[in-house]
């Protein structure tokens, strides 16, 4: 076994691991941080297969940006973790069905159309080979409507995520700048007049009151 072929297990290992860990674990913020190791993972494994753009990207765009806001977004909802708790078990059999489903369609998919076979080596390229312009050309010409129905669904998403954290709460307290700027000097301060208080004769006077 060379060692690209190692480096290609292993990382697929640690992908498979780290995304069934999100789907998993329970707490929101562990869940987050185990979709960062699979996106390295990810990006990792498609440097191994010569894809050296997409793994930059993958990591500036997902790991630098994307997750980034997802954590911000998990950490400002109000996430009960016993509910969380309470209702895994109810749903556990269903989940169980279904996750057994998706690996066996993955195997069929892999064993049928994805055979070593079927799909051999990639060539080597030549010196002033660019796979950057290769998928810039097959992005925006080829698949350029997957593309924008993609970015219109990122949008929606982004959009319900700011939608979900600025919703009132009860008890809540918000701050109001363009009423805080609109504030007049009689609001922000209230001046009291009091009587001075009648010192009984004979009481020694308080230590500020005293001399030095």
């Amino acid at each position: 076994m060379t060692f690209l072929q190692f480096a290609f297990y292993f990382f697929s290992a640690t992908l498979i691991f780290a995304a069934a860990m999100v789907v998993t674990v329970r707490n929101p913020v562990k869940a987050a941080l185990f979709l960062v190791l699979a996106f390295f993972s990810a990006a990792c494994v498609w440097i191994t297969l010569q894809a050296e753009f997409l793994a930059i990207v993958l990591v500036l765009v997902y790991v630098g940006a994307v997750m980034v806001l997802f954590l911000f977004v998990v950490m400002m909802l109000d996430i009960d973790l016993a509910e969380l708790r309470a209702g895994f078990a109810r749903y556990l059999p269903v989940g169980s069905v279904i996750a057994v489903l998706l690996v066996v369609e993955i195997a069929l998919a892999l064993a049928g159309s994805f055979s070593p076979q079927r799909f051999a080596n990639p060539p080597a390229q030549a010196a002033g080979y660019s796979n950057t312009r290769e998928l810039g050309e097959q992005l925006y010409t080829t698949y350029v409507y997957p593309f924008e129905i993609a970015a219109f669904i990122l949008l929606v998403a982004i959009v319900a995520a700011i939608a979900l954290t600025m919703r009132e709460r009860p008890g809540g307290k918000r701050i109001d700048p363009a009423g805080q700027v609109r504030t007049r000097r009689d609001q922000r301060l209230r001046i009291v007049k009091m009587k001075p208080a009648n010192r009984p004769t004979g009481q020694p006077a308080d230590r500020e009151d005293q001399p030095s």
